[in-house]
């Protein structure tokens, strides 16, 4: 009982993600159709790029990245801007998740290093808005966007001034709430020692098998070529890296999905949904999004809406939130969780209420545009 009290608390998320799929199954009977549920391409590229990620923390490429921060920037507020900056503009090139899997790992060896756990918790959660809210100016930002892009027929341009004023107010906001919350105390840490001599023949392999990860994020290499290209690259180098791969967060992805699919199958729900989008999509995207996350409200709603733009906004704004509403979010949760887990529930609270403030503040762009 012990253990599985210990592993509730360990793996919160999985196990309530677990719980509602098998509620949903009860709704709708298992069937063929569950296949359809499994984005089998975010699954796949979030194991790669765990696996790639481990291969650079034994490298430790993150430790050198951290140590070269500190000796450049010497203030705690200048180093928070750093990482949000990260976060913010690399999530337009390499998606949002992507982002949080590279940079929340290395505010966390930072805080470390710093002693700085004291404000761990607001980095974290404005590193995960400013990922998700980064990633909104450009269609491979996120899936949501690649997909509405897609099938909307937008133009790139189109694409980008649509979001254009979100982004820039989310950008100013971010700048305000580091200048308002985050001290501008000077930073110290004692360097022990000197990392150890980093292969450069196994920097430039694990750089490469990175390119290839984002190169399939950008739909330029099938999923199907990138995963057995990268299990077997990084077993070549240590099989052990493959363990190191985070199976409850994919497995968390997985419940997620069952939980989304039936819930879009569900008749009851299905109908409650198009009695109230007619006119309505921008508030029915942001809604839905908080309890079944931003990307599947897409799906689901780009099937009874031609109002692109309503709905690009919706979701993209939609991700602000709940924890679920974007599930990237699931991903600096497990990262902090797990490095700090009495962080856990005080994380979950400040994340809701500057998720809700951000949220509150863009929403009003949509009605002057």
């Amino acid at each position: 009982m012990k253990k599985v009290l210990r592993f509730f608390k360990d793996e919160t998320v999985l196990c309530v993600s677990g719980v509602l799929a098998l509620i949903s199954c009860f709704l709708v009977p298992p069937d063929r159709e569950y296949l359809g549920y499994i984005n089998v391409d975010t699954l796949g590229v979030l194991f790669c790029l765990m696996a790639v990620m481990a291969g650079f923390r034994k490298l430790g490429v993150f430790d050198r990245l951290a140590r070269g921060l500190l000796e450049r920037i010497k203030s705690e507020r200048a180093l928070t801007l750093t990482l949000l900056d990260l976060c913010f503009f690399g999530s337009m090139v390499i998606t949002n998740d992507v982002a949080l899997i590279t940079f929340v790992p290395l505010a966390l060896m930072i805080a470390d290093m710093t002693g700085g756990k004291g404000s761990l918790i607001l980095t974290v959660t404005l590193m995960t808005v400013a990922a998700n809210l980064g990633s909104i100016l450009t269609p491979i930002g996120n899936p949501q966007n690649l997909y509405i892009y897609s099938v909307s027929g937008m133009r790139l341009g189109e694409f980008f001034l649509s979001m254009l004023p979100y982004a820039a107010g989310a950008a100013a906001l971010l700048v305000v709430a580091v200048l308002l919350f985050v001290k501008n105390r000077p930073v110290s840490v004692a360097m022990t020692g000197r990392p150890p001599e980093m292969s450069k023949f196994e920097l430039c392999w694990f750089s490469v098998l990175f390119l290839l990860c984002v190169l399939s994020v950008a739909k330029l290499i099938p999923v199907t070529v990138l995963l057995p290209v990268i299990i077997v690259a990084v077993a070549l180098r240590d099989w052990r890296l493959i363990l190191r791969v985070d199976y409850g967060l994919l497995a968390t992805f997985l419940c997620f999905f069952i939980f989304i699919g039936n819930m879009g199958r569900f008749e009851p729900f299905r109908n409650a949904v198009l009695s109230v989008l007619s006119g309505h999509v921008l508030p029915v995207s942001v809604g839905l999004s908080q309890v079944i996350s931003n990307v599947p409200a897409a799906l689901l709603l780009g099937g009874f809406t031609d109002e692109w733009r309503q709905l690009l906004t919706g979701v993209n704004l939609g991700g602000l939130g709940t924890l679920i509403a974007s599930m990237a979010s699931l991903i600096s949760y497990k990262h902090l969780s797990r490095h700090s887990p009495e962080l856990k529930r005080r994380y979950l609270l400040i994340f809701t209420a500057v998720n809700v403030v951000f949220l509150a503040l863009l929403y009003p762009i949509s009605l002057l545009l």
